[in-house]
């Protein structure tokens, strides 16, 4: 089901060929470099094939997977689709498809297609549980839950997806059967995914000091966790250890240099100590895992503001704000940017749209009476 048991089908398939003509041998040396884990070579290698041979199955789809294995998933998102239209309905490649979009953290639209994957291959974990993680993400609690609660009792053992149906029972406020799911991870030992469970809860309600015991906890017990410097970066930041923070940012990185939230917290940190190079270079590998991530384009374009790019930022943030006109933040430092510019009927008319968003945020908010 996944792209290494793909590319494995693939070598062997080549390999069969034996030396018959240059492009074959162009082929089968992209293959050995894939294999050896040089990607960089492997693509360009690719790419040369497929000029010739551009409907060839094999190229496509390990194009596409060396081009995920180094972070640019936007291109291996081509190439798989690509791939498919040449042979639909290949659960391999279409997983693959999926998990690319899952790395860039579209989760809307690689959720159809690990339901398709899932259909096809219920018995198979992987799928199931990356489907349960994109409908956590996209507030589909209920449905993850429904999806778990079969495998949890056919799997009593497996902490991962006890922690998965616990943060699906926890976010779907059924808070009494996510306690006895973490009791139960509790009750194995000590563990770093039940201390994972329980730190993120506590982040999303903002309990951020209870969220950073627990995530350090989750680290002693088990640094090679997925997310969890990351995770813990986050509480500490938000209890005021900036510096701690960006030391687990960059521990992250250095297992995953492609996480999304790593990349652009340290680009803010590193905004905020007006090193824009580097913040810069964070914000690039943000975007190659979420291509258009309005949140890394703020910050690209606050920089530009910052670094004297004053139409660059203007231009870009006029754009945010029409493609998400709620974005406070947007309006905020475009309405200064027409400020410098000498553009004040647009500053002000900016300035009324930030007043208006902030006084609709607090008649929302808990006991506010409204009239």
């Amino acid at each position: 089901m996944t792209g290494v048991r793909t590319l494995t089908l693939v070598l062997a398939a080549v390999s069969s060929l034996g030396a018959q003509s240059s492009d074959d041998q162009l082929l089968k040396s992209a293959i050995t470099y894939h294999q050896s884990g040089n990607v960089e070579a492997a693509i360009p290698a690719y790419t040369e094939y497929l000029k010739k041979h551009p409907d060839n199955l094999i190229a496509l789809s390990n194009l596409g997977a060396a081009y995920s294995k180094s972070g640019r998933y936007a291109d291996a998102i081509t190439q798989y689709k690509r791939a498919l239209k040449i042979q639909p309905n290949n659960t391999p490649i279409e997983m693959n498809l999926a998990l690319a979009y899952y790395k860039i953290g579209e989760a809307e639209e690689a959720s159809p297609i690990l339901e398709k994957v899932h259909k096809a291959a219920p018995a198979e974990l992987q799928p199931t549980m990356l489907l349960a993680d994109c409908w956590l993400a996209l507030g589909k609690n209920k449905e993850v839950a429904a999806l778990l609660d079969p495998i949890a009792e056919q799997r009593p053992d497996d902490l991962g997806i006890a922690y998965m149906l616990g943060t699906a029972l926890v976010r779907d406020n059924q808070v009494a059967r996510g306690q006895v799911v973490i009791e139960k991870i509790l009750k194995n030992g000590d563990s770093a995914e039940a201390r994972l469970l329980l730190g993120t809860t506590k982040l999303n309600a903002s309990d951020f000091s209870g969220a950073r015991d627990d995530l350090a906890r989750a680290v002693e017990l088990n640094p090679k966790l997925p997310d969890v410097f990351s995770f813990y970066g986050v509480a500490l930041l938000r209890t005021g250890d900036s510096a701690g923070a960006e030391a687990e940012f960059k521990k992250e990185l250095a297992s995953n240099p492609n996480d999304f939230n790593s990349n652009l917290e340290l680009a803010v940190l590193m905004r905020q100590d007006d090193n824009y190079e580097e913040a810069r270079r964070y914000l690039v590998r943000a975007l190659q895992s979420r291509p258009g991530d309005i949140g890394v384009r703020y910050q690209m374009a606050a920089i530009d503001f910052e670094t004297g790019k004053i139409d660059d930022a203007r231009a870009a943030l006029e754009q945010m704000v029409k493609e998400a006109p709620n974005f406070t933040e947007a309006h905020v430092t475009l309405a200064t940017v027409y400020y410098r510019l000498k553009r004040k009927e647009d500053g002000d008319r900016e300035r009324a749209i930030i007043q208006k968003l902030n006084a609709d945020a607090q008649a929302k908010q808990p006991g506010v009476n409204v009239k």
